[in-house]
C-alpha cells in the first residue's frame, strides 16, 4: 500500500515528525492519507472543504438529501472564493511507503495514517490539473458562498465525511457571512 502527502513545497526531501494542531493530544507526526482518500487533498493546503459521501451506514433519506441529483459517491463542497487559488496552485503529492506509519484510530474511514520517524518520499509528483484530476475520478466537485450550511446538515447526517480546514471558512453571522 502506498500513501500520500500534498504540499505546494516542491522540495521536501526529508518529512519529519511535528506537532499537529488539529490533534494537540498527540506526540509530533508526519500525516499522510490513503490512495482511496487522497482526492480530499487535490486542493491547496488552506482550503476549506467539506467532503460526503455514501457508506453502508448511510440511510434512504439522507441519500436522497445529499445524492438524490447525483450519479457519483463522493461530493468535495468549496467556498466560490477559492477558485481562482485551485486553478493557479502549483501543487505537489508525495508518495511514501507505508512501513512506518499506522492507521489514525480516530479517523478509521478518512484514510488517515501518521508516522512517528522521519520519512523520506519514494516519489514527487506535480498535479498539474487539479479540477480536471477530480472531475475524472467520478467524484463531483461543488462550489459555494457559504460552507456554513453543507457543514451543518452533513454533521447532523448519517453520511461518512471529512471536514479540512474549517478554520479557515468565512465566518458565517446569522444570514450573513463574512470574510475575515
Amino acid at each position: 500500500m502506498l500513501l500520500y502527502h500534498f504540499s505546494e513545497n516542491p522540495n521536501i526531501d526529508v518529512f519529519k515528525p511535528r506537532l499537529s494542531k488539529s490533534h494537540p493530544h498527540l506526540k509530533p507526526v508526519i500525516w499522510a492519507i490513503n490512495e482511496k482518500n487522497s482526492l480530499h487533498y487535490y486542493l491547496p493546503r488552506d482550503c476549506p472543504r467539506v467532503i460526503y459521501w455514501k457508506s453502508e451506514r448511510t440511510n434512504k433519506k439522507d441519500l436522497k438529501q445529499f445524492f438524490g441529483s447525483s450519479a457519483v459517491d463522493k461530493i468535495i463542497v468549496v467556498e466560490n472564493q477559492w477558485l481562482d487559488r485551485i486553478r493557479n496552485v502549483e501543487l505537489y503529492k508525495y508518495t511514501f511507503d507505508e512501513k512506518t506509519f499506522e492507521l489514525f484510530n480516530e479517523a478509521e474511514t478518512a484514510g488517515y495514517y501518521i508516522s512517528y520517524k522521519e520519512v523520506v518520499p519514494v516519489k514527487v509528483e506535480q498535479i498539474k490539473d487539479i479540477i480536471g484530476e477530480l472531475l475524472i475520478s467520478n467524484i463531483e466537485l461543488r462550489f459555494t458562498p457559504d460552507l456554513h450550511p453543507i457543514r451543518n446538515r452533513v454533521i447532523s447526517s448519517t453520511v461518512d465525511f471529512s471536514i479540512i480546514r474549517f478554520r479557515n471558512a468565512k465566518k458565517h453571522i446569522g444570514k450573513r457571512t463574512v470574510i475575515s
